[in-house]
């Protein structure tokens, strides 16, 4: 039986873009997303309700995403969902960097670690533990917040990350007390800092 050429496996795909990547670190750069669908975490307020299944989700090749990506000439691209780690990101991060790619990963860490990205934002979820394989990979912390109780979180999860990873606290889009919290906080606490969504204020996705 005749082997499936990796370029022909595929993933579901909610949707991708070319914009600019409106949080943390890489904020205003040029950027391709790559949105999976499927995920079990559920955030409340989780503004991508619409990936919580991939049942509905087209499947496209890494062959196609690949060329659309590379087409984009983005500064970065950046595999998001969902929750990304859901699938097995080896065969789609090897293709992307094979065509010249810088690849990044947003995932809440809910699954095992699978990929090789040139930068990880790890943004866990209080809904789903994150898996332990996760923490080793970090670059960038994010932490939404929408509570106090999300800033004791917050500070747990920086405890299992190395210590040059970059910490952000994000408030909750939808909880207007969350941005005087966070503010406040950082003073306190100025191994933090503030990401705000940028995208949402430009009005882009």
């Amino acid at each position: 039986m005749k082997a499936i050429a990796p370029t022909t496996l595929t993933y579901p795909i909610v949707e991708t873009f070319h914009s600019i990547q409106g949080e943390g670190t890489w904020m205003g750069v040029s950027a391709f997303f790559i949105r999976l669908a499927g995920c079990d975490v559920y955030c409340p307020w989780c503004d991508q309700k619409e990936s919580w299944t991939s049942k509905l989700s087209p499947q496209q090749s890494i062959k196609v995403l690949g060329e659309a990506a590379k087409q984009a000439n983005p500064t970065i691209v950046i595999i998001t969902g969902g929750e990304p780690l859901m699938h097995d990101l080896w065969p789609l991060t090897k293709e992307l960097q094979s065509l010249g790619l810088r690849v990044h990963l947003e995932t809440s860490g809910a699954h095992a670690f699978s990929g090789q990205f040139d930068w990880v934002t790890f943004s866990p979820k209080p809904f789903k533990v994150p898996h332990e394989s996760v923490y080793s990979h970090v670059n960038e912390l994010k932490v939404v917040i929408a509570n106090q109780k999300d800033l004791i979180w917050a500070e747990e999860q920086a405890k299992k990350l190395h210590p040059e990873a970059i910490k952000y606290l994000q408030p909750e889009w939808n909880s207007p007390q969350s941005q005087p919290l966070i503010f406040d906080y950082i003073l306190d606490h100025p191994d933090w800092r503030m990401s705000l969504q940028m995208h949402k204020f430009l009005g882009v996705r």
